[in-house]
């Protein structure tokens, strides 16, 4: 099958979104740019995961360069963060990479689907044999914007049990750490 890249360069909107009620959701990364829309899935853990790294790479950055040369990019309005259309996922993704692009200013995020190493496979982008790729390049405004969703749609989801930290369903739970009992 023929690698398929998606690559969005300042897109409209780029930002995790899920489907179905908090212990039954599926995530996604959506991105749109103008008529383009594609859709990843992904695991709560890998949003959660990308938001942590994406806040400290975006600490770094500010570190290093604590005046930008250019205007600081403006969020979009609230109304373009929502996704558009059904959420059709293009592929699962397995393994994900984080950079900073300097000379553009531009947070990179990459994605890639699952396979069996679960390893990120280097390839260039005119190589047909390797993984398809989602490759999403954006600025701080909107890097700080996906930061925020992704807290929040991670932390919108089923409380976790006081006593195991595991999720608690709206029926209770057996609890190892309560002697089984349901919680």
């Amino acid at each position: 099958m023929t690698r398929r890249l998606f690559i969005f360069d300042a897109p409209d909107v780029f930002l995790p979104a899920t489907v179905g009620e908090p212990g039954q959701r599926t995530f996604f990364l959506h991105a749109r740019k103008g008529r383009a829309v594609v859709n990843v899935a992904l695991e709560k853990a890998q949003v959660s995961a990308l938001a942590d790294r994406m806040t400290d790479l975006l600490i770094a950055v500010d570190e290093r360069q604590p005046s930008p040369s250019s205007t600081p990019e403006t969020e979009p309005p609230t109304a373009a963060l929502t996704p558009d259309g059904p959420m059709v996922e293009a592929f699962r993704v397995g393994a994900m990479a984080l950079s900073w692009d300097g000379e553009a200013e531009r947070v990179v995020i990459e994605a890639q689907p699952e396979d069996a190493s679960g390893e990120y496979v280097e390839a260039a982008d005119s190589d047909e044999d390797g993984p398809d790729l989602m490759r999403v390049r954006i600025g701080i405004g909107q890097a700080e914007a996906f930061v925020r969703r992704a807290q929040a749609l991670v932390t919108a989801g089923r409380p976790p049990c006081p006593f195991c930290g595991q999720p608690l369903e709206a029926t209770g739970h057996f609890c190892l750490r309560s002697n089984g009992q349901l919680n």
